[in-house]
């Protein structure tokens, strides 16, 4: 049975035709499944939202803000803290779960590619829209969804139930996959992953398609696209910007950038011809997409000279106790560089670096990424051709 809601015609039509318009729906089968879900009966009583001080609020149902969020365009936080809100009159400080935007969903399901018939593995079941949209795609039997949180896996069973639609609800880490229902034609990701995990190419079948959101704390967030061969590996390009919360066991340790970097003077010492300036290139250049995948768990903190020096300290981190300093002089042959711990960040970036420059210098829209048992390689034009590895 379908809640009243103020409206609720209009503003599905208002919300399918604003994807159409901008290009989002152009197969009129996506198109059609957008217009038979409901938004509203996948949003919870309670979502946030972002205060002035950094902190989400919480909003309900009878407030007009509700409302007015679920026919827009745009992504609505539906859990806070993992389900425990941190602050005062249940305000939260981490969103750990949301409705995605509908122009990305729309994206990312278009990607994928699909068939009639085929059977879709989704990763993050959340509130179950994306899964409805699926499975009124493709029909119920053939879609199967892992949520790692009990309370979210039961919330999008309800709200599928609900809606009319019964795919296979699996309470389980959707890291490993689902490998009884395997092999699946497509798997979608509504969660980031730092690393692919390998079980995802395992269980896809030879010339099927994995899309999931993608990247690291300093790559960012990308829409990976991955199509998987006969030798048991998946290669594919970044398609396009997916901002998603991480995979629970691929979150960042959270804390300032002193909590993971150590004193100067426990540092070992030595000089680099390396310009620190490498590690601070664009965000969507080619170098850094290199150094992004190739050194992984990558932070850094950078302080400027508060004269016109144009001097600066480079500190780079990973978190799980390496750091490294550099100090920055204009016109200098060498820097001076620092590290610590179990790895040796720089040297790390330099190799990274160097193996782009030998490359040509290439944009970032000639690389792209295969996924193996070894881990994630980066390659220059085509599958085969690494670089940095």
């Amino acid at each position: 049975m379908t809640e009243s809601f103020p409206d609720h015609t209009s503003g599905l039509e208002s919300l399918v035709g604003e994807l159409a318009g901008r290009g989002a729906l152009a197969d009129a089968a996506w198109k059609d499944a957008f217009t038979r879900v409901p938004r509203h009966l996948f949003i919870p009583s309670l979502v946030w939202d972002n205060d002035d001080d950094g902190w989400l609020s919480p909003v309900t149902r009878d407030d007009p803000r509700w409302w007015r969020w679920i026919y827009e365009d745009r992504h609505i936080v539906t859990q806070v803290d993992d389900g425990a809100p941190s602050g005062a009159d249940g305000r939260g400080q981490t969103a750990t779960s949301s409705a995605s935007l509908p122009r990305l969903v729309a994206r990312m399901l278009e990607e994928l590619s699909v068939g009639d018939n085929m059977r879709v593995l989704e990763i993050g079941t959340a509130t179950g829209y994306n899964t409805a949209l699926l499975s009124a795609r493709l029909g119920s039997r053939n879609v199967i969804t892992v949520e790692i949180d009990p309370v979210l896996a039961e919330q999008g069973r309800a709200n599928l139930e609900r809606a009319g639609w019964s795919p296979t609800v699996v309470v389980g880490d959707g890291v490993e996959g689902v490998p009884d229902y395997a092999p699946y034609d497509r798997v979608l990701a509504t969660v980031a992953a730092k690393n692919v995990p390998y079980a995802w190419v395992e269980q896809t079948r030879p010339g099927g398609v994995i899309v999931t959101p993608w990247g690291n704390d300093y790559l960012g967030h990308r829409l990976l696209r991955l199509e998987v061969g006969t030798d048991g590996t998946a290669s594919g390009r970044v398609v396009g910007l997916a901002a998603f919360m991480w995979l629970r066991d691929q979150r960042a340790r959270v804390g300032p950038w002193r909590d993971f970097v150590v004193a100067d003077e426990a540092m070992t010492r030595t000089r680099m011809t390396l310009d620190p300036n490498a590690v601070l290139v664009e965000e969507d250049s080619g170098a850094r997409f290199v150094i992004g995948v190739n050194v992984p768990d990558l932070y850094y903190a950078l302080f400027r000279a508060q004269d016109d020096s144009g001097e600066f300290t480079l500190y780079l981190y990973d978190r799980h106790g390496s750091s490294a300093l550099a100090e920055y002089e204009p016109g200098a042959a060498d820097y001076e560089m620092r590290h610590h711990g179990p790895r040796n960040l720089w040297a790390e970036v330099e190799h990274a670096y160097r193996a782009w420059e030998e490359a040509g210098c290439p944009d970032r829209d000639r690389l792209g990424v295969t996924v193996s048992p070894a881990g994630q390689t980066v390659w220059l034009d085509v599958p085969g051709n690494p670089v940095g590895a």
